[in-house]
This record gives C-alpha cells, sequence and structure tokens, in this order.
C-alpha cells in the first residue's frame, strides 16, 4: 500500500496548522510582543542574559554567602552583614557611569559596550579572590593573616558590587537604544524579569551544589559563577550595539560635563520629587526583607517550611500587581496613579501584619504579606514606567543611572536599618525600658513595620503633586506595557 497519500495529507494538514503555530508566541508568552522587526525576540532575549549574570551574583551576595559564611564558617553575623552591605557604597555612582556610557568616546564607536566589558570583569576579578578571601576570613589559615581576610573579602564583595552596578546600568541603557519608542517599557520590563530568573535559577544550582558542603566545593562554585558570569555578558552583548564611529566626530568639543548635564536632569519638572518619592517607597516597601521570616517564626511560632514560603506568597502578590498594572497601564493610566495605589495598599499591608501577633493569628499575617508583595509591585511598576517617561533619548543612561541608584540605595539602606531597629528596639523592650506592656517578642518587629507605615505617608505626601488630573491621562499606542520586574 502506498504512503504518499498519507503523506500528503499530513503535509497539508501541517501547513494549515502552521500559521496558528506561529501565533503561540505573541498570543501567549511573555513579552513576545515587545520584539520587532529590527529586535527579533531572540536577540531581545540574548541581550537579557547580562541581567541573568546580575541575578547571580545577587543570589550569591545576599542569599547563599549569608548561611555558608555565618553557620558552615563560623564568621560573626555583624561581619557578614557588613560585607553584604559593601555593595551598596557604590550604588550612588550609577548615574555616573550611566552619563559616561552616554558621553563615551571610542575609536570603534560604541557606547555602551566597554562599560558593559568593564562591568564584567569587576565581577569576574570579585568572585574569582572572594572564596579564598573567605577562607581566610575565618582565621584557619597562617597566624596573622586574618587582616588579610578581611581585606580580601571587603575588596572582592566591593568588586562583585561594582560590577554589578556598571553592567546592569550600561545592559539596561544599551537595551533601551535598541528598542523602539513603542516597547522599551516592555524591553526594560523584560531584563528586569530575567533578573528575577537569574536569581531563582542560580539559587537553585546553589543550592543543589552545595548540599555536601566542603570548602573545596565553595571555591569551585564561586568560580565556576566567574566564569559563568563572563561567558553569558559575552554571548549577551555580542554584536548587540551598533557601530557608530561617526557619533564621536558629531559630538561637540565642548559637551557639557556630568555636573551641568545632571542639573539639566534633575531641573526637569518633578525629577526632585520624583527621586524622593522612588527613595521614600523604596524604603517603606523594602525595610521588612530582612526581618518578616524571623517574625513568622519567633513571634507567631511558623515553622522553617512555612517561613520560606513568605517569600513565594511575597512574589506572588508583586507578579499578581504586575499583571493587573500591565493592563490599566495599557488603557492610559498615569503611572504615577498607579504607584500611589500601590503605596495606599501598603498601610492596612503593614497594619495586618502588626495586628496578627496580637492576634495570634498566621492567616492575617500571610495576608498581609501577599499585599505587601501586590503594593510594592504596583509602586515598582508606576515608578518605573514614569521613569522612562522622563527620559532624554540623549541622557537615557543618565536616567536609569539616577533611578537605580537611589533604588540600590535606598533598599540597601532600609534592610540595614530594619535589622538594626529590631536588634536595638527589642533588646531595650526585654530589659523592661519601655514599660511592662512593651516586654513582647514582637516589640521590635513592631516598631519596624510602624515606621514603614510612617514611611508610606511620607511617600504620598512626596508623590501627590505629580499625579495628573484624570482628564490628562491620554491613552496612546507606546503606552502598551508588558510585566515589569523589581528594580535592581
Amino acid at each position: 500500500m502506498s504512503t504518499k497519500p498519507l503523506t500528503r495529507l499530513a503535509w497539508g494538514m501541517s501547513q494549515k496548522l502552521a500559521p496558528d503555530w506561529r501565533t503561540l508566541g505573541p498570543r501567549f508568552l511573555p513579552f513576545a510582543d515587545a520584539a520587532t522587526d529590527d529586535l527579533p525576540l531572540a536577540r531581545l532575549l540574548r541581550l537579557s542574559l547580562f541581567q541573568v549574570s546580575v541575578g547571580m551574583a545577587l543570589a550569591l551576595l545576599v542569599g547563599t554567602l549569608n548561611r555558608v559564611m555565618i553557620v558552615e564558617l563560623g564568621v560573626g553575623a555583624w561581619l557578614v552583614a557588613l560585607m553584604v552591605s559593601l555593595p551598596v557604597l557604590v550604588a550612588p555612582f550609577r548615574a555616573l557611569v550611566g552619563f559616561r556610557s552616554d558621553t563615551h568616546r571610542s575609536a570603534l564607536g560604541w557606547r555602551r559596550v566597554p562599560y558593559i566589558w568593564i562591568g564584567s570583569f569587576l565581577q569576574f576579578g570579585g568572585l574569582a579572590i572572594m572564596p579564598f578571601a573567605l577562607l581566610l576570613l575565618t582565621g584557619r589559615g597562617e597566624p596573622g593573616s586574618i587582616w588579610l581576610g578581611h581585606a580580601g573579602a571587603a575588596a572582592a564583595f566591593l568588586l562583585v558590587g561594582a560590577g554589578v552596578q556598571t553592567t546592569q546600568t550600561a545592559g539596561l541603557a544599551l537595551a533601551t537604544d535598541l528598542a523602539s519608542e513603542q516597547t522599551r517599557p516592555r524591553v526594560v520590563a523584560l531584563m528586569y524579569v530575567m533578573l528575577l530568573v537569574g536569581m531563582v535559577g542560580a539559587g537553585i544550582v546553589y543550592s543543589v551544589a552545595l548540599a555536601n558542603f566542603s570548602e573545596t566545593r565553595l571555591v569551585q562554585v564561586i568560580q565556576g559563577a566567574a566564569v559563568l558570569t563572563v561567558l553569558l555578558n559575552v554571548i549577551a552583548v555580542w554584536k548587540q550595539e551598533p557601530r557608530n564611529p561617526a557619533r564621536n566626530r558629531d559630538r561637540a568639543a565642548d559637551a557639557p560635563g556630568f555636573r551641568d548635564t545632571w542639573r539639566i536632569f534633575i531641573r526637569q519638572p518633578g525629577a526632585k520629587r520624583f527621586l524622593w518619592t522612588v527613595g521614600l517607597g523604596t524604603m517603606a516597601f523594602n525595610m521588612q526583607d530582612i526581618v518578616l521570616e524571623p517574625y513568622g517564626a519567633e513571634v507567631l511560632g511558623l515553622s522553617v517550611g512555612a517561613t520560606s514560603g513568605l517569600t513565594a506568597v511575597l512574589a506572588g502578590g508583586s507578579l499578581a500587581a504586575f499583571a493587573i498594572a500591565a493592563r490599566v497601564l495599557t488603557r492610559g493610566t498615569d503611572p504615577m496613579r498607579v504607584a500611589a495605589v500601590g503605596a495606599v495598599l501598603g498601610l492596612p499591608a503593614f497594619a495586618a501584619v502588626v495586628f496578627s501577633a496580637p492576634l495570634e493569628s498566621p492567616l492575617l499575617f500571610r495576608a498581609g504579606t501577599l499585599l505587601i508583595g501586590f503594593g510594592g509591585g504596583l509602586f515598582a511598576v508606576g515608578t518605573l514606567c514614569a521613569a522612562m517617561g522622563m527620559e532624554r533619548r540623549e541622557h537615557v543612561g543618565l536616567a536609569l543611572g539616577a533611578w537605580g541608584a537611589v533604588q540600590a540605595t535606598c533598599a540597601g539602606v532600609a534592610i540595614a536599618l530594619g535589622g538594626a531597629i529590631r536588634d536595638t528596639v527589642s533588646h531595650v523592650a526585654t530589659q523592661g525600658l519601655l514599660g511592662e506592656a512593651l516586654m513582647t517578642r514582637s516589640t521590635g518587629y513592631s516598631f519596624v513595620w510602624h515606621i514603614e507605615i510612617y514611611l508610606l505617608f511620607a511617600t504620598l505626601i512626596a508623590l501627590g503633586p505629580l499625579v495628573r488630573p484624570i482628564g490628562q491621562s491620554r491613552r496612546s499606542a507606546s503606552s502598551k506595557f508588558g510585566l515589569a520586574g523589581l528594580p535592581g
């Protein structure tokens, strides 16, 4: 029996079905609509690999090494906190890095790529020396070598932090350069989601690789991350930025310097108030990061598994906020109005966490955590859209750098303050100095939640004049927005 009729029938059916398969991408694949003919999805996803490398570094610094340094290596918790916070010191320089990438003079005609290379090799250098510095930090080496461990560990954390800030600022600026005006917000949003993917994926890999911990395995894992960082960033930027040597000739010799350019940027209507809003809101939604899980364990008696699940609850709230914000922003809603709604929702969220202790209600605590993630997600998406709208094309690196500098600095300061306030107030309360009524384990945590509520009120005060009247919120095709991730 001949199989040719069956072959022709199968071929004809596949041809009819082929157009439907081709439409699956734009219909079901997140961010597929961010791609264009000039910037196809494959190229866009390849470019986003630099965010994966940044996520790897952040997962290592703020996640894996916390546990390893304190438990397995026996390093003091205060020293671990100090080392992990060191990268925040270089965050304010993101605005300068962004400006330099805007105005860089290169014989090859590149602006962003040289800074991505600089950031990549800073990350590589920091990760390469980090495991040996950590081993010296434990004091198990030669007598008198512990000071080398302190110096080496500080240098390693600073190098990684500087590399992350430089790579991310220049990489986001390059992504914005390559995107069209209509797709720029969605492209930058994709970059932030890939950061989250990198953090989650790297966290899983680190946990599996270090399940049977040994100092040799620690060296292998961290140095493997160093090599993979360079590899991912090479793939990410390969043939991405068009060469334009004429750019150097076109730029005037007396182009304004950083200070003059910064004055131009900050004099834009509402720019200062916007940065204050971003800083206050970021602190309000991030001060709880380091004390949320201990609160659930110490005050409400939740198990390790239950407190670990709080991260998923928080992230779930944020993802729900991203989806809702995408819809309302597509309809032309003012981004600052979306951010304001997020800040308002943060008020009952933290109130629920406060009352979960006297009511002994883990359910109320989880509900408050979910609402914190939801409000924080709306605030992040709204400020991201507003920041994109403030950007001038020639100053895109500066704008992204300033926004990222405020985000990173305020988040780091808020996390550090949250832990310090909790410890200080708890110590004072347990000594009976605040009165018998406050001699409870929840007092220190409650102070943190109340401060965050006050910061949200301050955020709303700063944000109010930035919200446009409803009649001025114009709908346009360029307002279409994809899912957005938390800023780095």
